[in-house]
């Protein structure tokens, strides 16, 4: 199985779609005022989807940054606001967050090997660490 993509709803199209190009995804679909794809550059996909409102925000949206902190000083530089600033977490993760024009919180992260090998995985029989791909 793989996942194919998330869609979160946004409430005004052309601030959402400008927003995630911002953050540095690719636009590959675009049907205005409704719905648009994104790519990132190794090819997951992502979507927005025009709803009248959004509800309580319950998902949280990750990306994962090589280069945490020099996407974040980018992204400050172009006018995106931060919730909170890179921040290393116990988890081992390093984390910045922030929201979309909907309201849709997303956190920008580095991860390393700790993102799909914490040091508390439970399975580590099909795949070793260091082989991930």
């Amino acid at each position: 199985m793989k996942l194919n993509q998330v869609t979160v709803g946004c409430v005004d199209y052309d601030r959402s779609a400008a927003f995630y190009r911002q953050l540095g995804l690719t636009q590959i679909v675009d049907s205005p005022p409704r719905y648009a794809r994104f790519e990132t550059p190794t090819g997951e996909t992502f979507s927005i989807h025009a709803v009248e409102k959004t509800g309580a925000q319950t998902t949280m949206i990750y990306f994962e940054c090589d280069d945490l902190d020099e996407v974040i000083a980018d992204l400050q530089s172009e006018g995106i606001t931060f919730d909170t600033g890179p921040t290393d977490q116990s988890w081992g993760w390093r984390e910045a967050r922030l929201r979309d024009p909907a309201g849709n919180p997303i956190c920008l992260f580095y991860g390393g090997s700790n993102r799909r090998f914490p040091p508390w995985r439970i399975d580590n029989l099909t795949t070793e660490k260091g082989n991930e791909k």
